[in-house]
C-alpha cells in the first residue's frame, strides 16, 4: 500500500471556483481510484485525477477530468 501527502481538487460551488487544497494524505492499494485522508474531513475514496502529488501552480486551475470517468458528475 502506498501512502503519500496529497493535494485534492475540490469543484466549489455556483459562487466559489474550484480550488486545490492541501493537508491530505492518500493511500493507493488495489480498489479504484485513492483513499483520501484528512482530519477535518471524512476518509473517502475519489479518483485519482483529483489528486496531486505536487502543489499545483495555480491553486484554481483544475484538474484534467477523463471524458469516460466514471465519477464525473454531469
Amino acid at each position: 500500500m502506498e501512502r503519500e501527502n496529497c493535494w485534492v481538487w475540490f469543484k466549489g460551488s455556483l459562487n466559489e471556483e474550484g480550488y486545490w487544497k492541501g493537508g491530505f494524505t492518500y493511500e493507493k492499494d488495489n480498489d479504484p481510484g485513492l483513499l483520501i485522508k484528512n482530519s477535518a474531513y471524512v476518509p473517502c475514496r475519489v479518483p485519482e485525477w483529483r489528486v496531486s502529488i505536487t502543489e499545483p501552480k495555480d491553486i484554481h486551475q483544475g484538474p484534467d477530468i477523463p471524458r469516460d470517468s466514471p465519477w464525473k458528475i454531469i
